[in-house]
C-alpha cells in the first residue's frame, strides 16, 4: 500500500452541530486537549478578561461569545489525523453551516441532558440525513439535572427520524451523577470530578460484578442501573455498524465536557467506528480517494479579511483525492484554466501553520486572488470532472440594504459582494431595477449584525437596513419561463439573483401553492445551485 493511501486511511473529518449552549465548542477544546493541540482549555464565555475559545477568532465572536463563522482545526490523536469542522451553533447561523457538512464525512451531535433535541440540532440534522452521513450523539451536561434517559432517547427518535443505540448508559445526573454504565464490557466507569480545563480526570473502571462496587455506589442507584440495563436491552437498537455507516443508526453516549468525563471514551468509539476518508460524487461517477490517484478537492468556503493587516480571502477546499503539494499547479474547472496554489495553510482557529503537503480528507486554505466561488472543482487528473455542486440553501430573513454616504458607492459593492462570495449572505436585485436596489437574504437574522459589524469595520461603509416581510424564497426551475408573465399572488414579489436567475418571494407560505396552481408547467425549488 503507497505511503499516501496509508495517509488517507489515518484521516478522520467530521463536523460537530448542536443547539448554542449545549457545549460544543467546550467539547472541541477538550478534542484537542487529548490530542494535545492545546494545553489549557479557553474560556467559552465572551469576557474582555477571559481567554477566548481557540474555535472563534472573529471580533464579533470575541465581543458575544459565540461562533458566527465555521473554523477548521486539525490534531493528531491515537495514530488518526482528525479534522474537526467546528460549526456555529447560535440559533442565527448562517448558511456557512450547512455548506461545512457538505465537506464532513460524518457528524457529532451535541444535546444538553437537560434540554434535548432543540430546533437548531433540527435543521443542521436535515442537512445529515440529504448526505446521509453518520452521526454520533453525546449527550453532554450529565453532571447537572438531565432529562429521563429514556425520554431523551425517545427524543431524538421522534423529533429526528433516526434509531438510537446507547453505547453507554448514565447512572444518576446532576449531584447525584455517579458515572456510566459501558454496555459492551459490562464496567462502570466512575464519575469523579476534575480540575475543569485539565486534561486527565480519574477515570475508575470496575465491574459489574466486582463486590467492590456495592461500597462505590447506593443500593437504589445500582438496582435502578439494573431495571434500566434490563429495559434497554430489550428495547433500544443493537449496534449494526452498517446502519450506523448509512446515517440511520445514532449511537449514543453520555457525559460532561466541562469535566472531561465521557470525552476520552467518546472520542476512542468514534474513531473506531467511523470511517477513512469518503468517496465524492462527480459528474463522471465517484471519485474515491483509496483508488485515484490524482489530486482533485472542492471549494466549500471562503473568508476575506481572515487578517486584518493583510486584507486577506482565504478559500477553504475539502481534499477528495490524491497529494497536496504546496505551489502545485492545478486545473480549475470552472474558471477553465490551470492555477498555482499558493500560501497554503491549515488553521489551529486564527493560527496558521503553512503546510508543505497534505492529503485526501485534510481541509486546507489556500490564498483567493478572487477567482474561486464555492463549489467549485480543482484537479490534475488529466481526465476532467466537477463535483456535485454545494446547494444553496433558502434565506429565511430579508432587507433592502443601501449605503448611507452615496459617495462610497463602490466601496459598499465590493464589501457586499466579498461578504457575499463567501456565503453568509445571498444577495438579490429587485426584479427590472438592476444593482440599485439591492435585497440581501440570510438564514438567520444575526448575519444582518454582522453584515453590518463587517461593512463598517473592513469597508468604512455604513449601511442602512429596512427588513422586508417575506419568510420563503423560490428559485425557478424552468430556463424557459418569462418571469413577466408569471401570475402570482399579492404578497409575492419577483426577484432575480447576480447569476440573473429568477426568483420569486412570499410573505405566506400558502402563496407558493396558489402560485403553482396558476402558472401550469412552473416549477419551484427550495434550493439553488451554487
Amino acid at each position: 500500500m503507497s505511503n499516501i493511501t496509508n495517509e488517507i486511511k489515518k484521516r478522520r473529518t467530521f463536523a460537530i452541530i448542536s443547539h448554542p449552549d449545549a457545549g460544543k465548542t467546550t467539547l472541541t477544546e477538550k478534542f484537542l486537549l487529548y490530542g494535545g493541540a492545546i494545553n489549557q482549555a479557553g474560556s467559552v464565555k465572551g469576557k474582555a478578561t477571559a481567554k477566548h475559545a481557540v474555535s472563534d477568532w472573529m471580533e464579533i465572536e470575541k465581543e458575544r461569545g459565540i461562533s458566527v463563522t465555521s473554523s477548521v482545526l486539525q490534531f493528531n490523536y491515537d495514530g488518526y489525523c482528525i479534522n474537526i469542522l467546528d460549526t456555529p451553533g447560535h440559533q442565527d447561523f448562517s448558511e456557512d453551516t450547512y455548506r461545512t457538512l457538505m465537506a464532513a464525512d460524518s457528524a457529532v451531535m451535541v444535546i444538553d441532558a437537560s434540554k434535548g433535541v432543540e430546533a437548531q440540532t433540527r435543521k443542521l440534522f436535515k442537512v445529515c440525513v440529504m448526505r446521509h452521513i453518520p452521526i454520533f450523539t453525546f449527550i453532554n451536561k450529565m453532571d447537572r439535572e438531565a432529562r429521563d434517559t429514556f425520554e431523551l432517547l425517545d427524543d431524538i427518535e421522534k423529533e429526528l427520524g433516526i434509531a438510537t443505540c446507547p453505547v453507554n448508559w448514565p447512572i444518576g445526573s446532576g449531584k447525584a451523577f455517579k458515572g456510566v454504565y459501558d454496555r459492551e464490557h459490562r464496567e462502570i466507569e466512575l464519575f469523579s470530578d476534575t480540575q475543569k480545563g485539565t486534561k486527565m480526570g480519574e477515570v475508575k473502571k470496575i465491574s459489574l460484578d466486582d463486590p467492590e462496587l456495592s461500597t462505590l455506589i447506593e443500593e437504589d442507584a445500582l438496582s435502578l442501573l439494573e431495571e434500566e440495563v434490563e429495559l434497554l436491552d430489550g428495547a433500544s437498537a443493537e449496534f449494526d455498524q452498517e446502519l450506523v455507516s448509512k446515517g440511520e443508526l445514532s449511537p449514543v453516549f453520555f457525559g460532561s465536557a466541562l469535566t472531561n468525563f465521557g470525552v476520552e471514551t467518546f472520542l476512542q468509539h468514534f474513531l473506531s467506528m467511523t470511517s477513512s476518508p469518503l468517496p465524492r460524487k462527480s459528474d463522471k461517477g465517484e471519485i474515491d480517494p483509496m483508488t485515484e490517484k490524482d489530486f482533485s478537492a472542492f471549494v466549500f468556503k471562503i473568508q476575506a479579511n481572515m487578517n486584518k493587516a493583510h486584507r486577506d480571502r482565504i478559500a477553504f477546499m475539502r481534499i477528495c483525492s490524491g497529494e497536496f503539494e504546496a505551489g502545485m499547479e492545478v486545473y480549475h474547472m470552472q474558471g477553465g484554466r490551470k492555477v498555482r496554489l499558493s500560501q497554503p495553510q491549515q488553521m489551529m482557529a486564527s493560527e496558521r501553520k503553512m503546510v508543505e503537503k497534505a492529503c485526501g480528507g485534510d481541509i486546507i486554505g489556500v490564498f483567493d486572488p478572487g477567482i474561486f466561488s464555492i463549489g467549485d472543482t480543482l484537479t490534475t487528473s488529466a481526465e476532467r470532472f466537477c463535483y456535485e455542486g454545494i446547494p444553496t440553501f433558502a434565506p429565511e430573513h430579508f432587507a433592502r440594504v443601501r449605503q448611507v454616504d452615496t459617495m462610497k458607492r463602490k466601496q459598499f459593492i465590493k464589501g457586499i459582494n466579498q461578504i457575499a462570495q463567501e456565503g453568509a449572505i445571498q444577495i438579490f436585485q429587485e426584479y427590472n431595477t438592476g444593482m440599485e436596489e439591492i435585497i440581501v437574504g440570510v438564514v438567520g437574522v444575526l448575519q444582518f449584525d454582522v453584515l453590518k459589524y463587517r461593512l463598517e469595520n473592513e469597508y468604512n461603509v455604513e449601511i442602512r437596513m429596512d427588513q422586508l416581510p417575506y419568510e420563503h424564497i423560490r428559485w425557478i426551475e424552468n430556463t424557459d419561463i418569462d418571469l413577466d408573465k408569471v401570475i402570482g399572488t399579492s404578497d409575492m414579489k419577483k426577484i432575480k439573483d447576480l447569476k440573473d436567475r429568477p426568483l420569486l418571494l412570499f410573505v405566506n407560505s400558502w402563496s407558493i401553492r396558489m402560485t403553482l396552481d396558476r402558472n401550469e408547467g412552473l416549477v419551484l425549488s427550495e434550493f439553488g445551485r451554487s
